[in-house]
């Protein structure tokens, strides 16, 4: 998914596994991020979100949205959105698609500035 958004035109700046939601929103306040994504593929993605959003918070953070892709079973999808993640694309979901609804959470980001 990086390289479909890099080759959109998008800065990626990949974590790597195991970063924590402070280190996400640390370096999302550092690189002033248009957007957050997590690729979740351990089925934990309900606690892990939650624990984004409540960093995201905690950090000043709610303009930014959150995005979550994965293993998210279709049951799930409608709770990350409550919770307050901004889109969700389980597995399967088209990377073009993907990569036209990321961008336009980013251009709406950009248009706020």
């Amino acid at each position: 998914m990086a390289f479909a958004l890099r080759d959109a035109g998008c800065e990626v700046i990949y974590l790597g596994l195991q970063s924590t939601p402070a280190q996400i929103m640390a370096v999302a306040t550092d690189e002033d991020a248009d957007v957050i994504g997590a690729s979740i593929l351990s089925g934990a993605h309900l606690s892990i979100a939650s624990d984004l959003i409540a960093e995201r918070s905690r950090s000043g953070l709610e303009h930014v949205p959150v995005v979550v892709g994965g293993i998210v079973p279709p049951r799930d999808v409608e709770r990350l959105l409550e919770i307050g993640v901004d889109d969700v694309f389980p597995a399967g979901t088209a990377i073009a698609d993907v990569v036209r609804r990321v961008t336009a959470l980013a251009d709406g980001r950009q248009a706020q500035r």
